[in-house]
């Protein structure tokens, strides 16, 4: 589950969808990424929810493009003309994310593009796992490629760590964001997955996880903890909200039945 570091050689295009100007831009293995920077909106706490989101979703055997660690030399972006960009990039030295890019996919529409329903089941226990806000139908992070639908950006999820205040409590809350789920009305299968993930996910597993968030993205200027620290408490969320998945299962199933 370990990934692979590429060097970023070729800045593209930026990819201005969303606040923090993710962008187009070539590695050294030849393959184009959608790079999400570190030194961009919410930093690294993005990038870490962009792993464990992604790292969580593969494991789970759900569609989504191969993650990799990017790193960003230091005279990276020095000839880029926008400022705005430029600084960004200086921002951004170290190690940030890729995704692999979807040439020609497009975005998925719920209105004219269907999801069978035990895949958007697993979507929306995913989704209410990790706290992720952002699968609406205004924003679905979802691309139709190759005619099979895969998941993208899940950078806005453990929203928790934004203010680590009840870390505890936020790790039982049944996610009542989940109403607003594009495909929260196709998911008619959420028992089925439920009984499969959470035999499916462990301790082991999410610790296994946890441990491979780079310690670079874990020196935080607003905490005093240590990287160890962070990461157990990352562990501990993980940990908690999945022994009380039902919690957020039934949240997710009595907002559904008033979709129908």
């Amino acid at each position: 589950m370990s990934l692979r570091t590429v060097n970023v050689i070729r800045y593209i295009t930026p990819l201005r969808e969303g606040g923090s100007l993710p962008a187009l831009a070539e590695a050294d293995d030849n393959f184009k990424y959608v790079l999400k920077f570190r030194g961009a909106g919410h930093g690294v706490k993005a990038l870490i929810a962009e792993f464990l989101g992604g790292q969580i979703a593969k494991f789970l055997g759900l569609p989504i493009p191969e993650l990799v660690f990017a790193n960003l030399d230091e005279a990276f972006g020095r000839t880029e003309a926008d400022e705005e960009i430029q600084d960004l990039l200086q921002f951004s030295q170290g190690l940030n994310l890729g995704l692999h890019y979807l040439s020609g996919a497009i975005t998925y529409d719920a209105a004219s593009n269907d999801c069978e329903p035990e895949l958007a089941s697993k979507i929306v226990w995913l989704d209410a796992f990790i706290t992720n806000v952002d699968r609406t139908f205004k924003n679905t992070n979802l691309l139709i490629w190759k005619k099979e639908l895969w998941l993208i950006d899940h950078g806005a999820a453990f929203y928790f760590h934004h203010s680590w205040d009840n870390w505890e409590a936020n790790a039982v809350t049944p996610f009542t964001l989940i109403k607003d789920h594009v495909l929260l009305p196709k998911a008619s299968r959420l028992d089925e997955v439920h009984a499969e993930f959470t035999t499916k996910l462990n301790d082991p597993i999410l610790r296994e996880i946890v441990n491979q968030i780079p310690e670079d993205w874990l020196h935080w200027e607003d905490r005093i903890i240590s990287a160890d620290e962070i990461k157990e408490i990352y562990f501990q969320f993980l940990s908690i909200r999945l022994k009380n998945a039902e919690i957020f299962l039934k949240q997710a199933q009595d907002a559904r039945k008033t979709l129908i």
